[in-house]
C-alpha cells in the first residue's frame, strides 16, 4: 500500500528516538514524529499518520509511565482515574472535530501557551518541590482541567496536551515537574490507547513500520524518563520553556504561514 525509502526509514526513527526523549521529559513529542510521518507519506490520507503516530506513541509512553512509577512517587490510582476521564473526554472532542475550524483556536492557545511560558520564567521554583495542601476543591479542579478541560482539547486539536496536563498537575495539585511528567505518563497511556482503538477500527494503522519505530520510540522515553528522574525538576522545566517555544512556532506557522 505504500513505498518507503531506506533514508525516510531512518528519518522515521530518528525522528521516533527523540519524540520519545521528548514526551517522556514533558510531553509533546508528538510535534516531531507526526509531522515526520506526514512528510514520509504525502500520498496517504492524514489518518493514516494519525492513527501510526498513536500505535508508536503508545508504546513509549507505556515505557515511560513503568519507568516513572517504579521510582517516582506517583498516585497511580489518580493518574488511572485522571486517564478514564481524559480518554472519554478526548472522544468528546474527536466528535465536535470535524465542525471546528482550527485556525480560529490556534491564536488562542497560542497566547495559552505563551501565558504559561511567561509564568514559568516568573516563578523560578514553580514545580521545584511540592507545597500546600491539595484539597479536595483541588483534586475535583483536577479532573476538570486536566481530565475533562485538556482531554476534550487532545481530541479536538492535541498539540502540546502532554505539556498542558503537566502545567495543570503543578498548579492544581502541587506536584513537582518530575511527578507531574510521570502522572502525566499514566495519563496519556489511556488516552493513546482510546484513540489507537479507533485508528485500529478504521484501518489506519501502518503495522509494517509501526514497530519498528515504536522501538525507538521506547528506546528514546526509557533515556528520557531516566535522565528526568536523575536530573530533576529544574531539568524538566528547562526542556517545558523548549517545548513551549517549538509549540508556539509550530502553531505560528500553520497559522500565519502554512495557512496563509
Amino acid at each position: 500500500m505504500y513505498d518507503i525509502s531506506l533514508t525516510a526509514a531512518a528519518m522515521l526513527c530518528a525522528a521516533a528516538a527523540l519524540a520519545g526523549w521528548i514526551d517522556a521529559v514533558v510531553g509533546g513529542g508528538g510535534l516531531l514524529q507526526l509531522p515526520a510521518l506526514l512528510i514520509a507519506f504525502p500520498q496517504l490520507p492524514p489518518a493514516y499518520a494519525l492513527g501510526t503516530n498513536k500505535a508508536v506513541s503508545v508504546v513509549g509512553t507505556s515505557a515511560a509511565a513503568v519507568t516513572y512509577t517504579r521510582k517516582a512517587p506517583v498516585d497511580v490510582r489518580l493518574a488511572c482515574r485522571l486517564g478514564v476521564v481524559a480518554a472519554l473526554a478526548s472522544v468528546g472532542g474527536a466528535f465536535f472535530a470535524a465542525g471546528v475550524d482550527s485556525a480560529l483556536l490556534r491564536p488562542l492557545i497560542i497566547v495559552l501557551l505563551l501565558a504559561v511560558a511567561a509564568f514559568v520564567v516568573l516563578r523560578p521554583h514553580f514545580g521545584h518541590a511540592p507545597g500546600g495542601v491539595v484539597t479536595r476543591g483541588r483534586v475535583l479542579a483536577a479532573f476538570a482541567v486536566a481530565g475533562a478541560g485538556i482531554g476534550f482539547y487532545d481530541g479536538l486539536l492535541g498539540p502540546g496536551t502532554g505539556t498542558f496536563l503537566v502545567i495543570a498537575l503543578v498548579a492544581l495539585l502541587n506536584m513537582d515537574m518530575v511527578t507531574a511528567s510521570a502522572t502525566t505518563k499514566v495519563v496519556n497511556v489511556c488516552t493513546n490507547i482510546g484513540a489507537l482503538a479507533m485508528f485500529m477500527w478504521h484501518g489506519t494503522v501502518l503495522w509494517k513500520l509501526a514497530p519498528v519505530m515504536a522501538l525507538c520510540n521506547m528506546t528514546g522515553a526509557f533515556v528520557g524518563a531516566h535522565m528526568a528522574l536523575k536530573r530533576g525538576s529544574g531539568f524538566v522545566r528547562v526542556v517545558l520553556l523548549v517545548t513551549v517555544a517549538a509549540l508556539v512556532g509550530k502553531l505560528a506557522y500553520d497559522q500565519w504561514v502554512a495557512g496563509g
